[in-house]
This record gives structure tokens, sequence and C-alpha cells, in this order.
């Protein structure tokens, strides 16, 4: 597999009255063919993390090894901006990738979504909201152990695996969510597992482990999309706590699970697509 040079890029777009930082990512060579756009989302739990982080995930290989271009949001965080201004930002930069696909070297109708933990959160609300709206469509979703429900659920409530666990969970989704938490206001695009129609949503693959809190809400969102018809698969690991490929990238079984997420992407590359309405 040949290892792609790439260019890093910053850019500034404007969302409402505010502005937000994208870092983008393209292969260095030339190329006559147009490859998958990625927006990448980072973790952090919706409170902290940056668009830089993306070195350090699952996307780089993405870039590295298969020449997509990937675009991070450093969207606005909860601590001073909660729902739904990390939702503007990020559905606002989905808006940018689709607009400028042809600048950025990228196929139109190969525009993919993911991220790990609260960006896999993310990830899955923007399906949901691009879906809704009819504005942009998205090809593949790759919501890697994503941050789904702000409600407890058998492997949330009471969690006190390494990382990230109950207490940690609850806070931040009471940050995110302010007033609406532990209430029924609560939209499917501020935590997707509220969603009732899975209907229509894009293709998805993700794995997690079963130590985590997000284990049940994982398998439970496959679950949901394969109900309704969508291509859905997750690999569950065992003894893995949250964001356990990223703490031990080297372990045999993270080498495996990572040569699965990837051949996931390449098939998605291959297969998946999703043309958009003029």
């Amino acid at each position: 597999m040949p290892r792609h040079l790439f260019t890093t890029e910053k850019r500034v777009i404007p969302v409402g009255q505010h502005k937000i930082k994208l870092l983008i990512l393209r292969p260095l060579e030339h190329r006559t063919e147009k490859v998958p756009g990625v927006l990448w989302i980072h973790g952090g739990g919706y409170q902290s993390g940056s668009a830089k982080d993306i070195f350090a995930t699952r996307a780089l290989s993405l870039v590295v090894k298969y020449g997509a271009v990937l675009v991070a949001p450093n969207y606005r965080l909860s601590k001073k901006h909660p729902y739904p201004a990390a939702l503007h930002d990020c559905y606002a930069a989905l808006l940018y990738l689709k607009e400028h696909a042809e600048e950025l070297g990228v196929r139109s109708d190969q525009i993919m979504v993911g991220g790990e933990s609260a960006g896999g959160g993310m990830a899955a609300a923007l399906c949901m909201l691009a879906r809704d709206r009819g504005e942009v469509s998205i090809a593949f979703q790759m919501p890697l152990y994503p941050m789904l429900d702000d409600r407890d659920t058998p492997s949330s409530a009471d969690n006190h695996a390494p990382n990230w666990n109950t207490k940690r969970n609850r806070k931040a989704w009471k940050r995110y969510l302010r007033d609406a938490y532990g209430t029924e206001l609560v939209s499917c695009y501020a935590a997707p597992a509220r969603c009732t129609d899975y209907r229509g949503l894009p293709p998805c693959y993700t794995y997690v482990g079963d130590l985590e809190p997000f284990y049940c809400e994982t398998t439970d969102y496959v679950n949901h999309l394969k109900d309704a018809g969508v291509e859905a698969e997750v690999d569950v690991y065992p003894d893995w706590f949250h964001a356990y490929d990223l703490f031990f990238p080297t372990k045999k079984v993270v080498r495996e699970a990572i040569s699965r997420f990837e051949e996931h992407y390449q098939y998605a590359a291959e297969h998946y697509f999703a043309s958009q309405d003029k």
C-alpha cells in the first residue's frame, strides 16, 4: 500500500455571527481522479479537544494510505457554547466540504463523515440532520464508539472503566445539554439515540469495546439502522475500555481493528455513493 504525502491547510469559515477554523489534509501528489472527502470530527465529550487531534486518530490513515481528503472542524466546545453551537459548526463544515468539493479534489457523491466518541456522536447527528434538511447527501458514516445517548443505558449507568465512565459521561452531557438534560426536550440532533426513524440514513461501520459506557448505545444504533434497511456493521472488542485503540495502537488486536476499519473504508470508497441535489 503506497503512503501518500499530504499537505495541511487552515481555513476560516463563517457560522452565523461566528467563525470557526477548519484543518484540511490533502494528498500532496497531483491526481486526475477525485477522491472521497471525509469530515472527521474530534472527540472530547463535546467539551474538549480540537481539530488537530486528527493526527492521532484513525482518520489520518485515510489520507496517508488511501489518498482521501480530510476536513476537521474546530467546533465550539460546550464549556462556553452548549448545544446546538457544535452542531451548527459541524454542519457548516459539512456544507463547506460539499460546496468546495471540486476545488478540494473531492467526489461530490462521496462525502463521508466520521469521528471518535463525541465526534462519532456528532457524525451520527449530522447524518440525521443532512437527511432531514436535504441540503447535502452523505455516502458513508464511521462513528467509532460514538457518544449517542444522554440517558443511562445498561453499559453507561454504573460504569467504572478507565478513561470514560458514568460520572464523566453524565457531567459531559449536562454541560452540553444544559437545562434540557434529563428531559424529553432533547433532540436526536443533540443525542442521536433519541431518533425514532432511521430510514434513509447512510451506510455505517463502527467498532466499540464491551467495557465502555457506549457499548450498548453503539450496538443499539447499528441494530436500529439494520432494522430500517440500512447497511450497518459493528465489531465488538472484548475487554476494551473507551478509546482503547488510541491508548494501545501497537497491540495486535488494535492493529487488527484498524485493519478492519480500513477495509470497511475501502469497501465504502468502491461501493457507496450519494449524489448531491443541485
